[in-house]
Formats: structure tokens, C-alpha cells, sequence
């Protein structure tokens, strides 16, 4: 093939279209099947969350809450009436 020739070489594109399910696939490829891991994964993570709903008592987290809530409505109590105090006083 001389250099004029190899100008006038075009490229070709190939598509491959293949129609399968995702489990077609990963056998195909050879990849491992984790449905049965990501089932006891998320028995789990069920799990845990309805521990964690249980611990959650209403009362026990509004005794915890409402202290820092209440301290906070107070100290803006506290810096809204300093500045309506302020506003008050006539400026000399």
C-alpha cells in the first residue's frame, strides 16, 4: 500500500445492539450474582431501622428537645426586648 493509498482508507463504525435482562448479562460477562447478599443486607438495614424507632420514645426525645428549644426562645425574647428598649431611648 503506498502513502496515497492509505489517505483515501476511510474508517468504518460497528454497532452491536444486544437485547437481554440484567441477569443474561452478568452471567454472560461472569459476574456474580448478589441478589441473595443484597436481600439479607436489607433485612438488616430493616432491622435496624425498627431498633431504632423503638428506642425513639416521643417523651424521651421532647424532654430532650424542648429544654434547648425552650432556652432559645427565651434568649430571643431576651435580644428582641433589648433592642425594642433600645429603640426607645432618644438618641443625644
Amino acid at each position: 500500500m503506498t502513502r496515497s493509498d492509505r489517505r483515501r482508507v476511510t474508517k468504518m463504525k460497528i454497532r452491536i445492539e444486544i437485547d437481554c435482562t440484567p441477569e443474561e448479562a452478568r452471567a454472560f460477562l461472569g459476574l456474580p450474582d448478589i441478589k441473595p447478599m443484597q436481600a439479607e443486607l436489607l433485612k438488616e438495614v430493616q432491622q435496624r431501622m425498627t431498633d431504632a424507632l423503638k428506642v425513639m420514645n416521643p417523651e424521651a426525645m421532647l424532654k430532650t428537645w424542648l429544654p434547648a428549644t425552650i432556652k432559645g426562645f427565651e434568649q430571643l425574647q431576651e435580644i428582641l426586648l433589648s433592642q425594642i428598649g433600645s429603640a426607645k431611648r432618644p438618641d443625644k
